[in-house]
Protein backbone atom coordinates (compact mmCIF):
# COMPACT_ATOMS: atom_id res chain seq x y z
CA UNK A 1 0.00 0.00 0.00
CA UNK A 2 1.61 3.59 -0.96
CA UNK A 3 1.34 6.09 2.38
CA UNK A 4 0.94 9.41 1.58
CA UNK A 5 3.19 12.09 4.05
CA UNK A 6 2.56 15.27 4.47
CA UNK A 7 4.87 17.54 7.61
CA UNK A 8 4.69 16.31 11.14
CA UNK A 9 4.22 19.53 13.07
CA UNK A 10 2.89 20.27 16.67
CA UNK A 11 2.34 16.50 17.45
CA UNK A 12 0.60 15.70 14.59
CA UNK A 13 0.33 14.76 11.03
CA UNK A 14 -0.22 17.59 8.29
CA UNK A 15 -1.86 16.14 4.69
CA UNK A 16 -3.12 18.80 1.84
CA UNK A 17 -3.88 17.00 -1.36
CA UNK A 18 -3.43 20.35 -3.00
CA UNK A 19 0.56 20.25 -2.29
CA UNK A 20 2.62 18.86 -4.97
CA UNK A 21 4.55 15.95 -3.95
CA UNK A 22 6.98 13.57 -5.11
CA UNK A 23 7.52 9.38 -4.72
CA UNK A 24 9.75 7.69 -2.67
CA UNK A 25 10.56 4.79 -4.41
CA UNK A 26 12.35 1.20 -3.31
CA UNK A 27 15.84 0.85 -4.69
CA UNK A 28 15.48 -2.71 -4.66
CA UNK A 29 12.46 -2.93 -6.47
CA UNK A 30 11.77 0.26 -7.90
CA UNK A 31 7.97 -0.01 -6.21
CA UNK A 32 6.62 3.32 -4.75
CA UNK A 33 6.57 3.46 -0.73
CA UNK A 34 4.99 6.63 -0.28
CA UNK A 35 3.97 9.81 -2.09
CA UNK A 36 5.57 12.79 0.00
CA UNK A 37 4.35 16.20 -0.14
CA UNK A 38 6.45 18.94 -0.37
CA UNK A 39 6.65 21.88 2.14
CA UNK A 40 6.13 25.33 0.65
CA UNK A 41 8.13 28.00 2.35
CA UNK A 42 4.63 29.15 4.12
CA UNK A 43 4.71 25.51 5.14
CA UNK A 44 8.05 25.81 6.75
CA UNK A 45 6.77 29.16 8.13
CA UNK A 46 4.36 27.95 10.03
CA UNK A 47 6.61 24.40 11.59
CA UNK A 48 9.14 26.85 12.65
CA UNK A 49 6.62 29.07 14.92
CA UNK A 50 5.25 26.14 16.18
CA UNK A 51 9.03 24.92 16.90
CA UNK A 52 9.44 28.10 18.97
CA UNK A 53 6.57 27.22 20.83
CA UNK A 54 7.86 23.62 21.40
CA UNK A 55 11.15 25.27 22.50
CA UNK A 56 9.78 27.70 25.15
CA UNK A 57 8.19 24.56 26.79
CA UNK A 58 10.51 22.15 26.32
CA UNK A 59 13.59 24.41 27.80
CA UNK A 60 11.65 24.74 30.69
CA UNK A 61 11.97 21.37 31.87
CA UNK A 62 14.31 20.72 34.49
CA UNK A 63 17.31 18.35 32.62
CA UNK A 64 16.71 15.01 34.78
CA UNK A 65 12.72 15.23 33.32
CA UNK A 66 13.94 15.94 30.00
CA UNK A 67 16.22 12.91 30.57
CA UNK A 68 13.72 10.35 31.34
CA UNK A 69 11.38 11.29 28.55
CA UNK A 70 14.20 11.10 26.05
CA UNK A 71 14.71 7.05 27.43
CA UNK A 72 11.25 6.70 27.14
CA UNK A 73 11.50 7.26 22.98
CA UNK A 74 14.47 5.11 23.17
CA UNK A 75 12.11 2.54 24.67
CA UNK A 76 9.90 2.65 21.91
CA UNK A 77 11.94 2.81 19.16
CA UNK A 78 13.24 -0.18 20.77
CA UNK A 79 10.22 -1.86 21.26
CA UNK A 80 9.87 -0.78 17.53
CA UNK A 81 12.86 -2.27 16.15
CA UNK A 82 12.09 -4.80 13.70
CA UNK A 83 9.74 -2.99 12.44
CA UNK A 84 11.62 0.37 12.00
CA UNK A 85 14.45 -2.13 10.30
CA UNK A 86 12.10 -3.23 7.96
CA UNK A 87 11.26 0.47 6.78
CA UNK A 88 14.87 1.40 6.66
CA UNK A 89 15.72 -1.57 4.46
CA UNK A 90 12.63 -0.82 2.20
CA UNK A 91 13.56 3.03 2.18
CA UNK A 92 17.50 2.27 1.51
CA UNK A 93 17.65 -1.13 -0.24
CA UNK A 94 20.50 -1.79 2.46
CA UNK A 95 20.24 -5.36 3.50
CA UNK A 96 17.91 -6.28 6.65
CA UNK A 97 20.65 -7.88 8.44
CA UNK A 98 22.49 -4.49 8.70
CA UNK A 99 19.50 -2.42 9.27
CA UNK A 100 19.09 -4.74 12.36
CA UNK A 101 22.38 -4.67 13.52
CA UNK A 102 23.74 -1.62 12.91
CA UNK A 103 20.96 1.20 11.86
CA UNK A 104 18.61 0.61 14.55
CA UNK A 105 20.39 -0.20 17.53
CA UNK A 106 23.26 2.51 17.13
CA UNK A 107 19.74 4.85 16.53
CA UNK A 108 18.44 3.77 19.67
CA UNK A 109 22.05 3.96 21.70
CA UNK A 110 22.07 7.92 20.37
CA UNK A 111 19.16 8.76 22.34
CA UNK A 112 20.40 6.97 25.48
CA UNK A 113 23.55 8.20 25.42
CA UNK A 114 23.15 12.09 24.93
CA UNK A 115 20.04 11.68 27.40
CA UNK A 116 22.43 10.49 30.09
CA UNK A 117 25.27 13.05 29.24
CA UNK A 118 23.19 15.97 29.65
CA UNK A 119 23.17 15.24 33.19
CA UNK A 120 26.51 15.12 33.85
CA UNK A 121 27.67 18.80 31.91
CA UNK A 122 29.63 21.00 33.81
CA UNK A 123 30.63 24.35 33.06
CA UNK A 124 33.80 26.70 34.26
CA UNK A 125 34.17 28.64 37.36
CA UNK A 126 37.28 31.11 37.83
CA UNK A 127 38.24 33.17 41.24
CA UNK A 128 40.41 36.11 40.41
CA UNK A 129 42.43 37.17 43.12
CA UNK A 130 39.95 37.52 45.56
CA UNK A 131 38.41 40.27 43.50
CA UNK A 132 35.88 38.50 41.64
CA UNK A 133 34.10 34.92 40.59
CA UNK A 134 33.31 34.40 37.42
CA UNK A 135 30.71 30.92 36.86
CA UNK A 136 29.63 29.91 32.84
CA UNK A 137 25.80 29.51 32.52
CA UNK A 138 25.03 26.98 29.52
CA UNK A 139 21.78 27.05 28.10
CA UNK A 140 19.58 25.73 24.89
CA UNK A 141 19.98 27.94 21.43
CA UNK A 142 16.52 27.58 20.14
CA UNK A 143 15.15 25.85 16.76
CA UNK A 144 17.67 23.53 15.20
CA UNK A 145 17.43 23.00 11.44
CA UNK A 146 18.28 19.49 11.18
CA UNK A 147 19.13 17.91 7.44
CA UNK A 148 19.74 14.35 7.16
CA UNK A 149 21.06 11.96 4.19
CA UNK A 150 20.06 8.73 2.91
CA UNK A 151 22.62 6.41 3.55
CA UNK A 152 22.01 6.03 7.65
CA UNK A 153 18.79 7.62 7.96
CA UNK A 154 17.83 6.89 11.01
CA UNK A 155 21.27 6.60 12.65
CA UNK A 156 22.54 9.78 11.52
CA UNK A 157 19.33 11.63 12.30
CA UNK A 158 19.56 10.81 16.02
CA UNK A 159 22.93 11.52 15.76
CA UNK A 160 21.71 15.00 16.07
CA UNK A 161 18.28 14.94 17.04
CA UNK A 162 19.36 13.32 20.35
CA UNK A 163 21.79 16.12 21.60
CA UNK A 164 19.99 18.67 20.59
CA UNK A 165 16.89 17.68 22.61
CA UNK A 166 18.93 16.47 25.15
CA UNK A 167 20.47 20.31 26.10
CA UNK A 168 16.93 22.02 25.47
CA UNK A 169 16.54 22.48 21.81
CA UNK A 170 13.10 21.80 19.62
CA UNK A 171 14.16 20.98 15.89
CA UNK A 172 12.55 20.91 12.31
CA UNK A 173 14.07 17.73 10.48
CA UNK A 174 14.33 17.93 6.65
CA UNK A 175 15.22 14.58 5.93
CA UNK A 176 16.61 13.21 2.35
CA UNK A 177 13.99 13.51 -0.04
CA UNK A 178 14.88 9.77 -1.01
CA UNK A 179 14.06 8.54 2.52
CA UNK A 180 11.64 10.41 4.74
CA UNK A 181 10.20 7.22 6.51
CA UNK A 182 12.04 6.66 9.52
CA UNK A 183 12.40 10.25 10.70
CA UNK A 184 8.29 10.57 10.14
CA UNK A 185 8.14 7.62 12.61
CA UNK A 186 10.44 9.24 14.71
CA UNK A 187 8.28 12.19 15.07
CA UNK A 188 5.13 9.92 16.03
CA UNK A 189 7.29 7.91 18.15
CA UNK A 190 7.91 11.34 20.00
CA UNK A 191 4.53 12.19 20.22
CA UNK A 192 3.62 9.29 21.66
CA UNK A 193 5.49 8.43 24.24
CA UNK A 194 4.93 12.34 25.67
CA UNK A 195 7.41 15.01 24.33
CA UNK A 196 5.36 18.05 24.09
CA UNK A 197 4.01 19.66 20.82
CA UNK A 198 6.15 21.27 18.22
CA UNK A 199 9.84 19.82 19.73
CA UNK A 200 10.51 17.25 17.15
CA UNK A 201 9.18 18.54 13.67
CA UNK A 202 9.11 17.56 10.07
CA UNK A 203 9.23 19.21 6.66
CA UNK A 204 9.96 17.56 3.26
CA UNK A 205 11.32 18.19 -0.38
CA UNK A 206 14.29 18.91 -1.47
CA UNK A 207 17.24 21.77 -1.37
CA UNK A 208 17.33 24.81 -3.65
CA UNK A 209 13.74 26.77 -3.74
CA UNK A 210 12.09 23.77 -0.98
CA UNK A 211 12.33 22.89 1.99
CA UNK A 212 16.10 22.76 2.81
CA UNK A 213 16.41 26.21 1.48
CA UNK A 214 13.85 27.51 3.21
CA UNK A 215 14.68 26.40 6.68
CA UNK A 216 18.58 27.35 6.33
CA UNK A 217 17.61 30.66 5.49
CA UNK A 218 14.58 31.40 8.44
CA UNK A 219 15.47 33.98 10.50
CA UNK A 220 13.91 32.03 13.32
CA UNK A 221 15.91 29.04 12.94
CA UNK A 222 18.79 29.28 15.02
CA UNK A 223 21.67 26.32 13.69
CA UNK A 224 22.18 23.66 11.49
CA UNK A 225 23.72 20.40 11.36
CA UNK A 226 23.81 19.03 7.91
CA UNK A 227 25.28 15.44 6.83
CA UNK A 228 25.93 15.35 3.06
CA UNK A 229 27.46 16.44 0.42
CA UNK A 230 30.83 18.96 -0.15
CA UNK A 231 28.40 20.81 -2.47
CA UNK A 232 25.11 20.53 -0.70
CA UNK A 233 27.40 22.62 2.56
CA UNK A 234 28.63 25.08 0.56
CA UNK A 235 24.98 25.93 -0.20
CA UNK A 236 23.87 25.97 3.07
CA UNK A 237 26.74 28.01 4.37
CA UNK A 238 26.01 30.29 1.92
CA UNK A 239 22.12 30.49 2.44
CA UNK A 240 23.00 30.29 6.59
CA UNK A 241 25.15 33.66 6.32
CA UNK A 242 22.55 36.32 5.82
CA UNK A 243 21.46 35.45 9.72
CA UNK A 244 24.75 34.46 10.85
CA UNK A 245 23.42 30.88 12.44
CA UNK A 246 25.93 28.94 13.69
CA UNK A 247 26.22 25.52 11.55
CA UNK A 248 27.88 21.63 11.61
CA UNK A 249 28.94 19.87 8.53
CA UNK A 250 29.60 16.60 8.22
CA UNK A 251 30.33 16.55 4.46
CA UNK A 252 31.64 14.30 1.95
CA UNK A 253 34.96 12.26 2.36
CA UNK A 254 37.77 10.08 -0.11
CA UNK A 255 39.67 8.57 2.41
CA UNK A 256 42.96 6.41 2.58
CA UNK A 257 43.21 2.95 3.87
CA UNK A 258 46.52 2.19 3.99
CA UNK A 259 47.94 -1.41 4.81
CA UNK A 260 51.97 -1.77 5.65
CA UNK A 261 53.53 -4.95 5.32
CA UNK A 262 53.48 -5.42 9.02
CA UNK A 263 50.08 -5.71 9.66
CA UNK A 264 47.97 -8.59 10.96
CA UNK A 265 46.69 -9.75 7.05
CA UNK A 266 43.75 -11.61 8.16
CA UNK A 267 42.40 -9.07 10.52
CA UNK A 268 43.19 -6.49 7.69
CA UNK A 269 41.37 -8.63 4.81
CA UNK A 270 38.25 -8.92 7.28
CA UNK A 271 38.00 -5.04 8.21
CA UNK A 272 38.63 -3.94 4.63
CA UNK A 273 36.22 -5.81 2.53
CA UNK A 274 33.74 -4.30 5.50
CA UNK A 275 35.24 -1.04 5.39
CA UNK A 276 35.22 -0.77 1.55
CA UNK A 277 31.56 -2.32 0.59
CA UNK A 278 29.01 -2.22 3.35
CA UNK A 279 26.47 -0.56 3.12
CA UNK A 280 26.81 -0.94 -0.34
CA UNK A 281 29.91 1.32 -0.14
CA UNK A 282 27.50 4.66 0.92
CA UNK A 283 29.16 5.38 3.84
CA UNK A 284 31.12 8.30 4.34
CA UNK A 285 33.65 6.69 6.62
CA UNK A 286 34.22 3.83 3.54
CA UNK A 287 38.34 3.55 2.45
CA UNK A 288 38.19 4.07 -0.86
CA UNK A 289 41.74 4.75 -1.90
CA UNK A 290 43.33 1.81 -0.52
CA UNK A 291 47.31 2.13 -0.37
CA UNK A 292 49.18 -1.08 -0.17
CA UNK A 293 53.19 -1.52 0.56
CA UNK A 294 55.23 -3.19 -2.19
CA UNK A 295 55.52 -6.67 -0.37
CA UNK A 296 52.47 -7.34 0.26
CA UNK A 297 50.42 -5.45 -3.13
CA UNK A 298 49.68 -8.60 -5.16
CA UNK A 299 48.59 -10.69 -2.08
CA UNK A 300 46.57 -8.06 -0.94
CA UNK A 301 44.49 -7.70 -4.82
CA UNK A 302 44.60 -11.32 -5.12
CA UNK A 303 42.43 -11.94 -1.63
CA UNK A 304 40.86 -8.72 -1.72
CA UNK A 305 39.12 -9.60 -5.34
CA UNK A 306 38.75 -13.59 -3.71
CA UNK A 307 36.42 -11.51 -0.83
CA UNK A 308 34.71 -9.25 -3.40
CA UNK A 309 33.57 -12.06 -5.48
CA UNK A 310 32.16 -13.93 -2.85
CA UNK A 311 30.07 -11.35 -1.40
CA UNK A 312 26.09 -11.93 -1.96
CA UNK A 313 24.08 -9.07 -3.81
CA UNK A 314 20.98 -9.47 -3.75
CA UNK A 315 17.39 -9.45 -1.98
CA UNK A 316 17.81 -6.89 0.78
CA UNK A 317 15.44 -9.22 2.82
CA UNK A 318 17.31 -12.57 2.37
CA UNK A 319 19.36 -12.75 5.76
CA UNK A 320 22.52 -14.17 3.17
CA UNK A 321 22.39 -11.02 1.20
CA UNK A 322 25.96 -8.74 1.84
CA UNK A 323 25.02 -6.32 -0.41
CA UNK A 324 21.86 -4.59 -1.02
CA UNK A 325 21.03 -2.17 -4.19
CA UNK A 326 22.35 1.57 -4.83
CA UNK A 327 20.24 4.59 -3.96
CA UNK A 328 18.55 5.50 -7.00
CA UNK A 329 18.78 4.61 -10.39
CA UNK A 330 20.84 7.96 -10.84
CA UNK A 331 23.50 7.36 -8.60
CA UNK A 332 23.50 4.06 -9.61
CA UNK A 333 24.83 5.49 -13.10
CA UNK A 334 26.66 8.23 -11.38
CA UNK A 335 28.65 5.32 -9.82
CA UNK A 336 28.84 3.08 -13.27
CA UNK A 337 30.23 6.50 -14.93
CA UNK A 338 33.29 6.66 -12.61
CA UNK A 339 33.76 3.26 -13.68
CA UNK A 340 34.00 3.85 -17.10
CA UNK A 341 35.89 6.98 -16.85
CA UNK A 342 38.38 5.78 -15.06
CA UNK A 343 38.42 2.41 -17.92
CA UNK A 344 39.22 5.18 -19.94
CA UNK A 345 41.78 6.76 -18.43
CA UNK A 346 43.82 3.77 -18.38
CA UNK A 347 42.81 1.86 -15.14
CA UNK A 348 42.00 -1.72 -15.04
CA UNK A 349 39.33 -3.07 -12.87
CA UNK A 350 39.96 -6.38 -11.48
CA UNK A 351 36.43 -7.48 -10.67
CA UNK A 352 33.39 -5.80 -10.65
CA UNK A 353 32.09 -2.79 -12.25
CA UNK A 354 28.37 -3.46 -13.33
CA UNK A 355 25.56 -5.01 -12.38
CA UNK A 356 25.09 -8.20 -11.41
CA UNK A 357 23.88 -10.91 -14.45
CA UNK A 358 21.32 -12.56 -11.92
CA UNK A 359 19.37 -9.34 -10.66
CA UNK A 360 17.23 -7.40 -13.79
CA UNK A 361 15.78 -5.24 -11.15
CA UNK A 362 16.54 -2.71 -9.13
CA UNK A 363 19.77 -0.59 -8.69
CA UNK A 364 22.39 -3.00 -7.67
CA UNK A 365 25.53 -2.93 -8.65
CA UNK A 366 28.86 -4.93 -8.41
CA UNK A 367 31.30 -4.71 -5.80
CA UNK A 368 34.18 -3.09 -7.66
CA UNK A 369 38.20 -2.73 -7.46
CA UNK A 370 40.49 -1.03 -9.46
CA UNK A 371 44.22 -0.99 -10.43
CA UNK A 372 46.70 0.82 -12.16
CA UNK A 373 44.69 3.99 -11.67
CA UNK A 374 47.02 7.19 -12.40
CA UNK A 375 47.98 10.09 -9.84
CA UNK A 376 45.31 12.61 -9.68
CA UNK A 377 42.78 10.74 -11.93
CA UNK A 378 38.96 11.31 -11.38
CA UNK A 379 38.39 7.81 -9.51
CA UNK A 380 40.99 8.85 -7.03
CA UNK A 381 39.95 12.54 -6.74
CA UNK A 382 36.01 12.19 -6.50
CA UNK A 383 34.02 10.67 -3.92
CA UNK A 384 32.20 7.87 -6.02
CA UNK A 385 29.87 6.74 -2.94
CA UNK A 386 29.23 3.62 -4.21
CA UNK A 387 31.39 -0.14 -3.76
CA UNK A 388 34.02 0.78 -5.62
CA UNK A 389 37.95 1.00 -4.59
CA UNK A 390 40.94 1.73 -6.19
CA UNK A 391 44.32 0.03 -5.04
CA UNK A 392 48.02 1.06 -5.12
CA UNK A 393 51.19 -0.17 -4.32
CA UNK A 394 53.76 2.29 -2.55
CA UNK A 395 57.16 2.52 -1.09
CA UNK A 396 57.58 4.50 1.73
CA UNK A 397 55.97 6.47 5.09
CA UNK A 398 56.52 9.76 3.43
CA UNK A 399 55.24 8.89 -0.04
CA UNK A 400 52.12 7.37 1.32
CA UNK A 401 51.62 9.82 3.62
CA UNK A 402 52.25 12.33 0.74
CA UNK A 403 49.49 10.16 -1.36
CA UNK A 404 46.79 10.06 1.59
CA UNK A 405 47.02 13.50 2.22
CA UNK A 406 46.79 14.96 -1.67
CA UNK A 407 42.88 15.32 -1.49
CA UNK A 408 40.25 18.35 -0.78
CA UNK A 409 38.92 15.76 1.91
CA UNK A 410 40.22 15.03 5.27
CA UNK A 411 36.95 13.14 6.84
CA UNK A 412 39.15 9.61 7.96
CA UNK A 413 41.64 7.89 7.64
CA UNK A 414 42.71 4.33 8.56
CA UNK A 415 45.89 2.64 8.04
CA UNK A 416 47.26 -1.10 8.96
CA UNK A 417 50.56 -1.75 11.28
CA UNK A 418 51.86 -3.55 14.20
CA UNK A 419 54.65 -0.90 14.45
CA UNK A 420 53.91 1.28 16.98
CA UNK A 421 56.09 4.25 16.88
CA UNK A 422 54.61 3.82 13.03
CA UNK A 423 51.59 3.96 14.44
CA UNK A 424 52.08 7.52 16.53
CA UNK A 425 54.38 9.17 12.87
CA UNK A 426 51.36 8.40 11.14
CA UNK A 427 48.72 9.29 13.31
CA UNK A 428 50.11 12.95 13.54
CA UNK A 429 50.97 13.07 9.85
CA UNK A 430 47.54 12.19 8.13
CA UNK A 431 45.24 15.20 7.13
CA UNK A 432 41.75 13.35 8.87
CA UNK A 433 39.17 14.15 11.36
CA UNK A 434 39.22 10.86 12.28
CA UNK A 435 42.05 8.22 12.09
CA UNK A 436 41.13 4.27 13.01
CA UNK A 437 44.44 1.95 13.17
CA UNK A 438 44.17 -1.50 13.42
CA UNK A 439 40.67 -0.83 13.12
CA UNK A 440 37.58 0.86 11.21
CA UNK A 441 34.36 2.25 11.90
CA UNK A 442 34.67 2.12 16.08
CA UNK A 443 33.08 4.61 17.52
CA UNK A 444 33.03 5.94 21.26
CA UNK A 445 30.37 8.94 21.28
CA UNK A 446 32.39 10.57 23.79
CA UNK A 447 35.01 11.11 21.36
CA UNK A 448 34.96 14.17 18.80
CA UNK A 449 33.69 13.57 15.17
CA UNK A 450 34.11 15.62 12.04
CA UNK A 451 36.17 16.14 9.36
CA UNK A 452 38.93 18.63 8.40
CA UNK A 453 39.32 20.53 4.83
CA UNK A 454 36.12 20.15 2.92
CA UNK A 455 34.61 17.52 4.66
CA UNK A 456 33.33 19.50 7.41
CA UNK A 457 33.27 22.25 9.74
CA UNK A 458 32.72 21.59 13.67
CA UNK A 459 33.27 18.31 15.37
CA UNK A 460 29.73 16.62 17.24
CA UNK A 461 30.15 13.85 20.19
CA UNK A 462 30.32 13.99 23.68
CA UNK A 463 30.55 17.33 25.08
CA UNK A 464 31.86 18.67 21.64
CA UNK A 465 27.72 18.09 20.66
CA UNK A 466 26.42 20.12 23.58
CA UNK A 467 28.96 22.80 22.91
CA UNK A 468 27.40 23.25 19.33
CA UNK A 469 23.54 22.95 20.84
CA UNK A 470 24.11 25.34 23.81
CA UNK A 471 24.95 28.44 24.20
CA UNK A 472 27.73 29.90 27.06
CA UNK A 473 27.22 32.87 29.19
CA UNK A 474 29.63 34.41 31.71
CA UNK A 475 28.66 35.81 34.82
CA UNK A 476 31.32 38.13 37.00
CA UNK A 477 30.46 38.59 40.55
CA UNK A 478 32.57 40.98 42.12
CA UNK A 479 33.28 40.54 45.20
Amino acid sequence: MVIRLGSFEGGREVLSEERKSFSDLNPATGEVLAEVEEATKEDVDRVVKIAQGGFKRWSKIPVAQRSALIHRLADYLESRSEELAEMETRDTGKPLTLSKSLDIPRSIFNFRFFADYAKTLGTEAFQSDDQAINYALRRPVGVAGLISPWNLPLLLLTWKVAPAIAAGNSCVIKPAELTPLTAYELARAAQEVGLPEGVINVVNGFGPQSAGEFLVAHPNVDLISLTGETSTGKAVMANAASTLKRVSFELGGKNPLIVFADCDFDEMIETTVRSSFVNQGEVCLCGSRVYVEEPIFDKFVDAIKARAEALVVGDPFDPKTQMGALISKEHKERVAGFVERAVVDGAKVVTGGGTPRTLTKGNFFEPTIIVDVKSGCEIVTEEVFGPVITVEPFRSEEEVIAKANDTRYGLAATFWTSNLRRAHRMAAQLEAGVIWINTWFYRDLRTPFGGMKQSGIGREGGVHSFEFYTELSNVCIKL
